[in-house]
């Protein structure tokens, strides 16, 4: 048995409610082994009332599931009109004690940018700089947050598939093992999108901060993300 939450957008106010939920695992590194999981996953969920649920990774089921996983999300960025995916601007934000940011990073592919060995050998994550602003590493997934809900408001052909979801899942996510989680953010933006806050929340970083702080209630998360696209 393995462990992984399930994060479902609020509709009554800007947040994430996130549900524990047990199921089989199916081990092995094939695709069809992680979609075991996932179908696994998805069917105990369903016994706890979560239903229609979509599994966003690059193993998910569903082509959009697919395209939304942070190593396919890509955006293009105004200011220097060029375009990488989430991944890659995540790791090439990076700043550690001894390093970074690695900005050749962007010049990469998503999968050889989380790989990248200086992401292990630089020393302890002290901040992230994104096209010359600063982000710092306090609320725990502000910057990562941010980062995929910009990018996913550039990308409207899969907002459908979204505001169709009763709720997010990512198998390879695990929260004793991670912080950020595509799912997660995923979930935020349809809270956001719903209750009418979208647009106000990406005019800048501080107005992302203010719309979206209480959605970083729980335990295990701060409190919450902001615009240089």
């Amino acid at each position: 048995m393995a462990t992984r939450p399930v994060f479902v957008p609020c509709t009554s106010h800007i947040g994430v409610r996130e549900v524990t939920v047990d199921f089989q695992w199916f081990a092995g590194m094939a695709l069809s082994q992680a979609q075991k999981s996932i179908a696994s996953l998805h069917a105990h969920a369903a016994e706890d009332g979560l239903h229609d649920l979509l599994e966003i990774s690059s193993k998910s089921p569903d082509e959009d599931g697919v395209a939304l996983s942070a190593f396919n999300l890509s955006f293009t960025t105004l200011k220097y009109s060029r375009t990488f995916s989430v991944e890659m601007a995540f790791q090439a934000s990076k700043v550690f004690e001894r390093g970074g940011p690695y900005k050749d990073l962007l010049e990469t592919d998503s999968r050889t940018a989380k790989r990248d060995e200086r992401l292990k050998a630089s020393g302890r994550l002290v901040k992230f700089i994104f096209m010359q602003s600063e982000f710092p590493l306090q609320p725990t997934t502000y910057f990562y947050d941010w980062l995929y809900i910009n990018a996913l408001a550039k990308n409207r052909h899969l907002w459908g598939t979204l505001k169709k979801a009763g709720g997010f899942t990512d198998i390879a996510f695990n929260p004793a093992k991670s912080l950020n989680c595509q799912a997660f953010s995923a979930a935020l933006f349809v809270s956001l999108e719903h209750a009418g806050k979208l647009d106000e929340a990406l005019a800048s970083p501080q107005s992302f901060l203010d719309a979206t702080r209480d959605a970083y209630c729980a335990p295990e998360r701060d409190q919450a993300p902001h615009s240089l696209f």
